[in-house]
């Protein structure tokens, strides 16, 4: 990859500063409209994520980890992880040299392959992305004062939690000190300073093969944080990862940029242990301090004690906090609320750790149905097993979009629906999850259209406006799609929804000749 200028566009936004928030951006021009583009940037360095497998350290590629397979899928200057097509691409292994790899043969730096009883980790890959932002600091000094340094890194809570700050301190700092032999170049508190600054504000993306990296956009890294967000940030691989970012909603002047640090899709609680472990802060965010999440009763359970209360939190922000029905007079702790939400969540996550078959189908199916009398429908537990469900729906053995009957296609056009309804709430306008769900909801509803006409339940008239909906299912998915990196999963599937929208219209046309 080869990086041109110029590395970062900033366009509208302005850097302000508090006591509370730090560092962070505004809307500083007049008023915008949503896809409008704020800020572009190039990587100030990427690479592979801590605690992952053996990769390749150029595409990310997981690599075989017994040792004979492993004897082609090595740099052959270094010895360090590269996979054969990298170490074939000129310019794959031209962006290695220009970061560890000359390091490593000088200083004769080993790679040691995990042995076979190891499970997974490669703790010898994790100095990779603090080393290159540390030899992209000696190359562009002037970016790193004005744009790196003066990001957040927490040094003191990072060093409360001393079993990772110690792990880091050995794996990362020590040994690029030690047998790297870099002590006289980077000082402990440098390596800790950006192995901090990449904990709390690195991105985590996807390469166009899907594998996962993170890397650190400086500006766009300064974001502040909110459950609903109201900017969409797309990472392009085909541009030398190029970060751009958009309006994911029509914004005013002076509205403060946020964007998620956290999954959206997690309810309150599970939020805000992430962002206490991982970013070090608590969330007040309107979302956080509903009860009912903006009405989408996405933590909300069923009382136990009459038929038709739910039991909510009385102070979502505090973990002594009781849940009380609103109907009856039953109460219980968080305690008891949070150990019932793991127990469950423990049965998903057996159950999302089958192959997709028919079976693993089968198991969400009756995960739904078990948790029906304790969850509100639209809970987070329910909306993460529905989203399995729309992928499985159409796909494995024995449920095939061909041989799905209509009460199965009713079934995928039903839980895609109840997906938008928290999706609508909590990522407003643009969105790849929407865009994705909104793609899977088409085809039911193309489908059950042609069969109600096909067995004369559906008029022609019916049935062009059936379609009609489902060209404007499709409409909304290409506007947001289109924004995506075109060779990307999310890219490609744009340009797949937009052909199929113009097959429909089309076909609607057709029925206006017939």
């Amino acid at each position: 990859m080869t990086y041109t200028e110029p590395q970062v566009i900033i366009n509208r936004t302005e850097v302000r500063h508090s006591p509370l928030l730090g560092r962070y951006l505004i809307n500083g021009r007049e008023a915008i409209k949503s896809s409008d583009i704020l800020i572009e940037e190039l990587p100030f360095a990427l690479g592979p994520k801590c605690n992952g497998p053996v990769l390749c350290l150029v595409c990310f590629i997981p690599l075989p980890e017994d040792s004979e397979s492993y004897e082609d899928e090595h740099c052959p200057q270094c010895g360090w992880p590269l996979c054969v097509e990298c170490q074939n691409n000129e310019n794959d292994i031209v962006y290695h040299k220009k970061y560890e790899c000359s390091l490593f043969s000088k200083n004769k730096v080993k790679f040691y392959n995990l042995p076979s009883n190891a499970k997974g980790w490669c703790p010898q890959l994790d100095c990779i992305t603090p080393l290159r932002v540390l030899l992209a600091k000696e190359a562009d000094p002037e970016r790193w004062e004005k744009e790196v340094a003066p990001m957040e890194y927490h040094d003191k809570e990072r060093r409360e939690n001393s079993e990772l700050w110690n792990a880091d301190l050995v794996n990362i700092a020590q040994y690029l000190r030690g047998p790297c032999k870099l002590g006289d170049r980077f000082s402990e508190d440098l390596i800790m300073q950006v192995v901090g600054i990449l904990e709390v504000n690195a991105f985590e993306g996807r390469t166009l093969q899907g594998y996962a990296f993170r890397a650190l956009y400086p500006v766009t890294g300064i974001l502040s944080h909110n459950c609903v967000p109201n900017t969409m940030r797309s990472i392009y691989p085909s541009e030398d990862y190029r970060i751009r970012l958009r309006a994911m909603v029509d914004l005013e002047s002076g509205q403060q940029l946020q964007h998620s640090y956290s999954y959206t899709l997690y309810g309150t609680a599970q939020r805000q242990e992430h962002l206490k472990a991982g970013k070090y802060f608590t969330c007040d965010c309107k979302r956080c301090k509903d009860p009912a999440e903006l009405g989408t009763n996405f933590s909300t359970f069923k009382c136990s004690k009459c038929e038709d209360g739910w039991l909510l939190c009385q102070d979502p922000l505090d973990a002594s906090t009781e849940w009380k029905c609103t109907l009856c007079e039953f109460k219980t702790s968080n305690e008891a609320v949070q150990k019932a939400t793991s127990v469950m969540q423990a049965e998903v996550a057996q159950v999302q750790s089958m192959d997709m078959s028919g079976e693993r189908l089968q198991e969400t199916e009756r995960l739904l149905k078990k948790y029906r009398s304790v969850l509100h429908p639209l809970h987070f537990i329910q909306i993460s097993l529905k989203q399995n469900l729309v992928e499985m729906y159409g796909r494995v053995a024995g449920y095939e979009m061909v041989e799905l009957p209509d009460v199965l296609l009713e079934r995928k056009e039903e839980i895609c629906r109840h997906v938008l309804r928290v999706l609508n709430v909590f990522e407003p306008g643009l969105s790849r999850t929407k865009a994705t769900i909104l793609y899977e909801l088409h085809v039911p509803v193309v489908l059950l259209a042609k069969s109600g006409f096909i067995a004369g339940v559906l008029a022609g008239a019916k049935l062009k406006e059936k379609l009609e909906e489902a060209i404007a299912i499709l409409r909304e998915c290409v506007n947001i799609l289109k924004y995506e990196d075109q060779q990307s999963h999310e890219g490609v599937l744009g340009l797949v929804a937009k052909q199929a929208m113009e097959q429909l219209m089309q076909s609607v046309e057709g029925l206006d000749g017939a």
